[in-house]
């Protein structure tokens, strides 16, 4: 039953709140990983899966979280996620080993897992259905500003504090939303499902998408086939899926209901959400990299720096909403999303070694406006024709969807990065002999520099060739990100046809999905 006046707002804040732990927490940990490496002795491969173990088990979580919300009731699992999660927090920033890192993010991934998709549909039941759009446009704004803003969260209470309290600031915000969860927000009766649980599909699921998730997160490190285990997960992966593929479609009583493929908009809506997924989290990946570890932006100034896109997404998104309310055709505007993001990646793709923050304020200006009015309506395609128990089944699948392609374009942008630096570095090498009189003059330069400096003529020319050197090797990353950003904008713009798969439709209720 829908909610009216305050009662309304205050869910929609507390399902924000309770989603906004697991969305920063995909990414505050990352700028801290050095400090970890120090503090627990650990090299940086296996600080790595203090990352990795958190994102195969919330991925592992996603489809599932149709089902155990049907079965436990919404508010019930809702708030279990987020008591869990919390008090993996505290566990996280009191470990004393990176075992027990580890262990404790997974569960705070398998706890996160259940937050997202249980949120959205939370809010479809609190608000009224003409009113949608302004919910997901407030939810699609914690979407957008929790990944966004993770690093720079990270990084200040790293430099200022410690990394345990990048786990400790989620307590009293999870205990807010807690409290607030157990007041406002009535439970749910628990759906007609099956008392049998599929114990075989679960296993399955964790199989394939566990084993495939650590495949795309460790492979470029492991040198994809080289590594044996790599070749082993994969094989196991690609088996289990086919395995719980055909489970699921031939029992009674589904850990993950798969027959909701047979709507047209929602099987291509899963292909949009995996584009979605693609191009989102391989453009937060590679920029914030290129400021800080190229360019050398701090982590701080690489937050801020993509705040004003996040303020332009937040006021344009309740735009969008109400576009959608009035029958303005999701796909137009999803369309506008894909071209104003090929926009934002081909301005990005220019960069140089004297970009600075001005370069990048009005691409990420560009993201932003792409990103409010295309987040909404793919979504919105995607489950259209789902009705009840399917819209739970169906935001599970489709956040799942999100998180592989960006885990694919994540995957694929490493693996690029990586042999075109080396192409490019080969390209530019060829250019620095004693034949070119570009090289021969900016040698001359340094040479004369460092003589300056009062090194003997000998040392001055060899400090010189290796400041060339570092200038080659920094333009070659750069090209090389430059790459990345063409890449994805290509992408995005090649997967517009699958827009078009799914039903025209007006005054559509829009349902609510983000990650």
């Amino acid at each position: 039953m829908p909610e009216k006046g305050s009662s309304k707002w205050i869910i929609t804040i507390t399902v924000i709140v309770g989603s906004l732990l697991e969305l920063i927490d995909t990414t505050i940990v990352n700028v801290s990983l050095p400090q970890i490496m120090g503090n627990l002795g650990a090299t940086l491969s296996d600080v790595s899966w203090v990352v990795t173990g958190y994102a195969v088990a919330n991925v592992i979580v996603l489809p599932m979280s149709g089902w155990l919300a049907g079965r436990f009731g919404r508010r019930n699992y809702f708030l279990g996620s987020i008591i869990i999660f919390t008090v993996a927090s505290f566990f996280c920033g009191n470990a004393d080993s990176l075992l027990m890192l580890v262990i404790f993010r997974i569960i705070q991934g398998l706890a996160g897992g259940g937050l997202l998709s249980t949120a959205q549909t939370i809010l479809i039941d609190t608000w009224p259905r003409e009113e949608i759009g302004m919910a997901n446009a407030l939810f699609g704004l914690g979407a957008v500003l929790g990944p966004a803003v993770g690093p720079t969260i990270g990084g200040y209470i790293t430099d200022n504090y410690s990394w345990p309290w990048i786990f400790y600031v989620n307590i009293p915000v999870g205990i807010l939303a807690g409290v607030f969860v157990f007041i406002f927000i009535k439970n749910t009766k628990n759906e007609n499902i099956s008392r049998r649980i599929d114990w075989t599909g679960i296993a399955l699921l964790a199989l394939c998408i566990g084993c495939l998730q650590v495949v795309l997160e460790k492979g470029e490190t492991e040198d994809w086939f080289e590594t044996a285990y790599i070749s082993v997960l994969t094989f196991i992966s690609l088996v289990a899926s086919i395995a719980f593929i055909w489970r699921e479609l031939s029992i009674d009583y589904p850990i993950v209901n798969l027959r909701i493929l047979r709507y047209r908009s929602f099987s291509a809506g899963m292909l949009t959400s995996f584009a979605l997924g693609f191009g989102m989290y391989s453009s937060v990946f590679a920029l914030p990299i290129l400021c800080q570890n190229i360019l050398g932006f701090s982590a701080q100034q690489t937050g801020e720096l993509m705040f004003p896109g996040s303020v332009v997404t937040m006021f344009i998104m309740p735009i969008t909403g109400t576009l959608l309310k009035k029958g303005f055709p999701a796909q137009f505007l999803a369309t506008g999303g894909m071209i104003l993001f090929f926009i934002f990646t081909q301005m990005l793709s220019v960069s140089n070694v004297f970009s600075g923050p001005n370069d990048f304020f009005w691409p990420l200006m560009v993201r932003g406006v792409g990103m409010a009015i295309l987040f909404v309506p793919l979504t919105t395609l995607a489950i259209q024709d789902l009705h009840g128990a399917e819209i739970g089944q169906g935001t599970g699948l489709n956040n799942m969807m999100r998180q592989l392609g960006g885990s694919f374009g994540i995957a694929l942008s490493n693996t690029i990065l990586a042999h075109r630096a080396a192409f490019h570095r080969v390209n530019l090498v060829s250019y620095m002999n004693s034949y070119s009189d570009a090289f021969t003059e900016r040698l001359r330069m340094l040479t004369n520099s460092f003589i300056a400096k009062g090194y003997t003529p000998l040392d001055a020319e060899s400090k010189a060739h290796k400041a060339l050197d570092g200038i080659m090797t920094k333009q070659s990353m750069i090209l090389s990100y430059n790459d990345i950003f063409w890449l994805v904008g290509f992408f995005m713009l090649f997967c517009i046809p699958l827009i078009y798969l799914q039903k025209f439709k007006k005054n559509v209720a829009i349902p609510v999905d983000a990650h």
